[in-house]
């Protein structure tokens, strides 16, 4: 459960903050739903409260997990697949779709990697933007530090 003013991620979106919880009619029954804020966008989502850990709604991580994303980051001993691009997105996708920190990390590393060897397509390229975007969102909150700090230190991962 959450309640007001909680820090959460909602899966693809990233990190919002839960504004209210309120309470709505659907369908002549009434319904509990978190009111979340995005930050990155001020988009506004609805959540049933009773279906959002299905929706993998969830708490932003704690310090102690930052360091288990980094070693996800710095893992170079990896084989990607050779499938197709257009393949490869929508596997990425899945990844991102989950809503773990963990999985969104996989991805942006993977794509880093690759773009070393290939060029990456459009939305291989889009993707990688969001992966980045949602953990320097979410590591800066966790180690309640600086956005761009956050984010200097991944680029130099990978450069």
């Amino acid at each position: 459960m959450f309640i007001a003013g909680d820090m959460a991620v909602y899966p693809a979106h990233g990190v919002g903050v839960i504004e209210s919880i309120e309470t709505q009619t659907v369908a002549g029954m009434e319904h509990s739903f978190y009111v979340m804020k995005i930050i990155e966008n001020d988009m506004k989502v609805m959540i049933p409260t009773r279906n959002s850990a299905n929706v993998g709604l969830r708490a932003i991580i704690d310090h102690s997990e930052v360091e288990k994303v980094m070693v996800i980051l710095r893992e170079r001993n990896i084989t990607i697949s050779s499938q197709t691009w257009n393949r490869r997105y929508r596997d990425y996708m899945e990844k991102i779709k989950t809503g773990s920190i963990f999985e969104v990390a996989i991805v942006l590393r993977d794509l880093c990697l690759l773009s070393v060897d290939k060029e990456l397509s459009y939305g291989e390229r889009k993707m990688m933007d969001t992966a980045k975007s949602l953990l320097v969102k979410e590591i800066s909150l966790a180690r309640q530090a600086d956005e761009s700090a956050t984010a200097e230190q991944i680029e130099k991962m990978f450069s």
